[in-house]
Formats: structure tokens, C-alpha cells, sequence
């Protein structure tokens, strides 16, 4: 079903019944640590006049003709059903202008929100051929929630800089420092998936189709063959499971990534999908965008510091357990990092060790 009118005129209205939020502030769904940095960033003053600035060095026009001229535009003619999800994605998260939306030979599944001045959505045919209707309504819910956050202006800077990092391999030092800020953006990129995950969410407002489409983009279209509990359970192992050595392979596993790995987004997403915070939006307890100036950058480095260290305490990862010994004060570091890394112990006082070997500790 496509969009209808609605009473004050919009054309926007969702194809079913779903719970729509007038005013909603992306402070409501977005991710601790990606919500302080950009309330840091958007309290910096002059801040949006100096990056905006910076809009004669990127390719913002270009990218935008080329999408124009070398992709189909999403439209009441062109996939009517995409520009429906989008109408429907755009009301329920109280988007008042709707951004043009372009779907783009490529059978690498992936979507993206670009641009400065106003975020163009980029959809590429392998993810359209990959998803069904309501997996493909949380993709571009995702996507709108970028929109909604701002995400895309830092979105194609990162995209800029890592095209700048490979003309500029060849000077001493120049790709250093320009790898530098890329690695940094994809830090922070990856903690706006899960914030863009649980926008994907508000719009389709069915945890299993959102759950479905990260397995497809994990395993491919053999959905008959995948199991979502299976999937999660898989995040459950990934978290726990190794040493150190493990988890420091992770570290650098993710580092070059945009997006985080999708077991790890398909287990945040349901875990949020539990909480709290996500059953008061439901019920239409939620930050507003007129509250926006009101936001206080210290409650909100505050908060994303509560939650890394509830994150620290929750977790099985042993890297992350030896953080928390540290911050708790636990002795002989020495000595447990030693075990974590040979697989033993060693005779070392204090540690509890009866001079036995033991296996490394992969609880």
C-alpha cells in the first residue's frame, strides 16, 4: 500500500498502522557515544560555519550530478514502492522535507545518506534485489535517521578524506596524517549505525524484519537457511569468546571498517529493542527537536561515560574484563596478562595459584 493524504496536508502517511513521532529529536534513539560527540560538535561555536566552509574542497555537486545522470531517481514513476517507504519513513520520524533518494547499479548490497547542504539517499540495486518490503522499510528508516541526525555531512567528509588518503599515499607523512582523521571518522560512523539501526526500527517497528535484514547482509538471500537466534547466538560467541590475543584481532578486524559487524548490530539493536528507553519512545515519551538548545554537553559526555562503563562491567570479552580489573584496582596485572597471553599462570604471589599451569581463561 503507497502513501494517502493526511488531514494537514501531508502525503506521507504510513502505509499501516504505525505509531508516528511528531518532533522527535535523534537525541531519542541515537547511540550514547555518537550522541555526545555530535552535541560537542554542533555546541562548538562557529563550528557548522567553518566545516560548511570547507564545502568548495568536496565534491558535493559532483556527486550529485552523478547520481542525477548515472542512477534512477526514486519517484512516482520510477520504484513507486521505495518512494512510498521513504514518504512513510520521513512522516514517522517527523522529516518535514523529504531528500531525494537514487538507486545505483551495484550488486554489493549497501545504502548510504550523503551530502551537506541537504542529504541525498543512495540505494544500490543488490540490497533492493536482497530485501523483502518491511526489511527494506528498515533499511531506508536507517537512512532517514542519518538524514535526521546529521549524519550526512560527516558522512561525505569521510567519504572525501578516504578518496584524498590514497592520492596522497605517496607523500611522506601527508597519508599519516590524513589516515589519521579517517580513522577517527570510521570510529565514530560506526557508532552512527547503531543509532541509524534503532531509527530503522521507530520506522518499520518490527524487530524481526530489521533482524532478517542484517542476516541477509551477513549470509546472503538463503534466508531459509539462516535462524535469527543462531545469528545471535554467534554475537554471544564473539563477545565472549577467546583471549587477549582475540581481542586485540577484533580491534583490528574493525578498524578500516564504516560499519560494525553485523552480528554485533543485530544483538545492540535487540537489546535497545528491550530496554526501556525504546518502550518510553513507543509510548511517546521522547526527547523533542525544540528541546535541541536546551542539551547540556556535560550530561551528555556523562551518560555515554555510563554507558561505556556499564558496557566494560557487562562484558565477557577479555580485553574488556582486564579493563575493569584496572579501573577496579585489581593486583597482579602482571600476572594476568601473562596467563592471558601463554595460557599460563605461573607460580606468582598474590594470584591465588597453587604453582599449577593452567589454561588460558576464556569465561
Amino acid at each position: 500500500m503507497g502513501a494517502t493524504m493526511s488531514e494537514n496536508g501531508h502525503e506521507n502517511v504510513p502505509s499501516r498502522t504505525r505509531r508516528r513521532f511528531p518532533g522527535i529529536s535523534s537525541r531519542a534513539y541515537e547511540h550514547p557515544a555518537d550522541r555526545s560527540a555530535l552535541v560537542a560538535l554542533r555546541k562548538l561555536s562557529g563550528f557548522d560555519t567553518a566545516f560548511k566552509a570547507l564545502s568548495g574542497l568536496l565534491p558535493e555537486r559532483s556527486l550529485r550530478l552523478l547520481y542525477l545522470s548515472d542512477s534512477v531517481r526514486v519517484g512516482d514513476a520510477q520504484f513507486a514502492h521505495l518512494h512510498d517507504m521513504l514518504r512513510d519513513a520521513c512522516y514517522i520520524l517527523d522529516l518535514e522535507k523529504v531528500p531525494p533518494m537514487y538507486v545505483t547499479q551495484d550488486p554489493r548490497p549497501n545504502a548510504m545518506c550523503i551530502g551537506l547542504d541537504e542529504p541525498i539517499i543512495v540505494v544500490t540495486t543488490g540490497l533492493v534485489d536482497l530485501l523483502d518490503e518491511e526489511e527494506m522499510r528498515a533499511v531506508v528508516g536507517h537512512e532517514v535517521g542519518h538524514a535526521l541526525s546529521g549524519h550526512s555531512v560527516y558522512r561525505t567528509v569521510l567519504l572525501f578524506l578516504t578518496g584524498l588518503a590514497l592520492k596522497v599515499a605517496w607523500i611522506p607523512l601527508g597519508n599519516v596524517a590524513v589516515m589519521a582523521i579517517v580513522t577517527a571518522l570510521r570510529e565514530w560512523f560506526r557508532k552512527s549505525e547503531l543509532s541509524a539501526d534503532r531509527a530503522g526500527l521507530l520506522v518499520g517497528q518490527d524487530l524481526r524484519a530489521s533482524m532478517r535484514g542484517l542476516m541477509k547482509l551477513a549470509g546472503g538471500h538463503h534466508l531459509h537457511e539462516m535462524n535469527v537466534d543462531a545469528f545471535l547466538a554467534q554475537a554471544e560467541e564473539y563477545e565472549a569468546g577467546g583471549d587477549l590475543r582475540d581481542s586485540v584481532l577484533k580491534i583490528l578486524n574493525v578498524l578500516p571498517r564504516s560499519h560494525p559487524f553485523t552480528t554485533v548490530r543485530a544483538a545492540e539493536l535487540k537489546k535497545w529493542s528491550e530496554s526501556r528507553d525504546y518502550q518510553r519512545i513507543m509510548d511517546g515519551h521522547y526527547p523533542r527537536r525544540s528541546e535541541d538548545g536546551d542539551t547540556s554537553v556535560t550530561d551528555s559526555f556523562r551518560e555515554s561515560a555510563n554507558h561505556y562503563a556499564d558496557t566494560v562491567r557487562g562484558s565477557r570479552d577479555p580485553l574488556m574484563k582486564l579493563v575493569g580489573d584496572i579501573a577496579g584496582g585489581a593486583g597482579d596485572l602482571g600476572g594476568k596478562l601473562f596467563g592471558k597471553f601463554t595460557g599460563a599462570s605461573g607460580d606468582r604471589p598474590g594470584t591465588g595459584d597453587d604453582g599449577k599451569g593452567k589454561g588460558p581463561d576464556t569465561a
